[in-house]
């Protein structure tokens, strides 16, 4: 006989503890079988969670300590265990489904309208019982229908995607709101100045080939070397043109013309060969929608 489904189980991730509990309590009365997992208060600890018990559902706070609520996503697509989100598992535990994912926000125009153009759940500070019930049911009527079929994957993975483009509007708070000035956009960097002790490589932005986050540094790799520059991957990426270098991971940045090829996994990501580099670069399911054949 077939074993029963286990039951819904979720995390909160909220770094204002009453906000938490006026989830937790609010989730209690909407959807009595769900359990709550695990509550947390920052992005990192949402992540390590998240992998370690495989909520069905995740409610993460946009603005909190650590990663943000949609950085906590991006990581967790990259990393879910299994050959790809929707896949069985690699380490015997079986099934392990991509979480349903809500935002939880201040009220903010930009992100209520990213939110609203992608069809992403999403809570609004202070919570509202009725938003939160129908919250509820439209989450259990995602999950009657997801079953196996890899378009919800997909479905999820471009949500994400949209997302993740608008973050500097998600996380503006109310800088976005009508009539406020916004920073004047940083210009393209040409030159990047890599500091070795008393030293300082000018390397031009047309021999870098790839851009990898290391730890609080990032790796400058061109075809003879490598450079580290003490700056998150986050604030160089406004400063590169994103026709000319994509992301391919959460901590990758490679210069589109220094591919020679692109390889397909079963697993959904992509293994790409460099033109003038020996090494394999890896880019996540989430951005492999960007080696298509024309």
């Amino acid at each position: 006989m077939p074993t029963a489904a286990p039951p819904p189980s979720a995390l909160i991730a909220e770094d204002e503890p009453l906000l938490a509990e006026a989830l937790r309590a609010g989730l209690q009365q909407a959807w009595p079988e769900l359990c709550v997992a695990a509550m947390v208060g920052d992005g990192d600890s949402a992540l390590r969670e998240a992998l370690a018990l495989r909520p069905t559902v995740c409610f993460l706070d946009i603005r909190m300590p650590g990663r943000s609520g949609l950085e906590t996503a991006q990581a967790l697509a990259e990393d879910w265990p299994g050959d790809a989100p929707g896949d069985a598992a690699d380490d015997g535990r079986g099934d392990a489904p991509f979480p349903l994912l809500v935002f939880v926000t201040a009220y903010d125009q930009y992100a209520l309208q990213a939110f609203d153009a992608q069809a992403v759940d999403y809570l609004v500070k202070p919570l509202q019982p009725a938003r939160l019930a129908a919250c509820v049911e439209r989450l259990k009527r995602r999950l009657a229908d997801r079953g196996p079929a890899p378009g919800l994957v997909d479905e999820t993975m471009a949500q994400l995607r949209a997302l993740l483009g608008s973050a500097s509007g998600l996380a503006a708070g109310t800088a976005g709101a009508a009539g406020a000035t916004h920073a004047p956009a940083k210009p393209r960097l040409e030159v990047i100045q890599a500091g070795v002790g008393n030293q300082v490589h000018m390397v031009p932005i047309d021999e870098v080939l790839y851009f990898e986050a290391a730890d609080k540094y990032v790796r400058v790799v061109t075809r003879e070397r490598e450079h580290l520059i003490r700056l998150a991957l986050r604030e160089l990426l406004p400063q590169l043109d994103a026709g000319r270098f994509w992301q391919v991971h959460r901590g990758l940045v490679v210069r589109a013309s220094a591919i020679a090829s692109a390889q397909r996994e079963e697993s959904g990501k992509v293994t790409l060969r460099l033109r003038e580099r020996p090494e394999r670069l890896t880019a996540s399911r989430l951005y492999a929608h960007l080696f298509k054949g024309m």
